[in-house]
């Protein structure tokens, strides 16, 4: 199975296939001597890669998870291919402008915009703090924002609509 898998800003194609019980896990191409074990059913796992040896945490979903190896802590968004398909409009229209939603449940920590405000496509609107992380929700292109649809402080759903942009021609 082929995954889309975004680390930390950087995107890297992933394809797991099993043979015979045997997991082969290759990464932009090339194939990892990897192997996992979970340790416990509460996210801790180890990990042995190219012969070396790591603990590893692991919280979220099947999308989004947050992985600390060694103390450096990794954003991790997957998509595998259908989703990807899927999500190909939703970014498409994302450029022109629209609702910026949340991409996981969390607590806006700060507004960065209102409305009336113009900003550029990349351009951090507000902090929302997720799985124990702060989180810049950005603009998906240059706009106008429109509208502003949360408080400071405010617990936000999955998919909960935070901030409405019209884009700019």
């Amino acid at each position: 199975m082929k995954y889309y898998v975004d680390v930390n800003g950087t995107e890297h194609e992933v394809v797991l296939t099993e043979r015979l019980g045997e997991l082969t896990i290759e990464v932009d191409g090339e194939v990892l001597d990897a192997d996992y074990h979970e340790v416990d059913q509460l996210g801790q796992a180890h990990l042995l890669c190219d012969g070396k040896s790591f603990a590893v945490s692991v919280e979220g979903d099947d999308t989004r998870v947050a992985v600390t190896i060694a103390g450096h802590v990794y954003d991790i968004e997957i998509e595998d291919e259908r989703e990807r398909a899927a999500h190909a409009a939703e970014r498409e229209a994302a450029k022109r402008g629209g609702v910026v939603k949340a991409v996981m449940p969390g607590v806006v920590v700060e507004l960065l915009v209102a409305p009336g405000d113009e900003v550029q496509e990349g351009q951090p609107l507000l902090i929302l703090e997720a799985m124990k992380m702060q989180n810049e929700i950005e603009a998906t292109t240059d706009a106008v924002v429109e509208a502003v649809h949360v408080k400071a402080g405010e617990a936000v759903a999955s998919g909960a609509p935070l901030v409405t942009l019209a884009g700019r021609e």
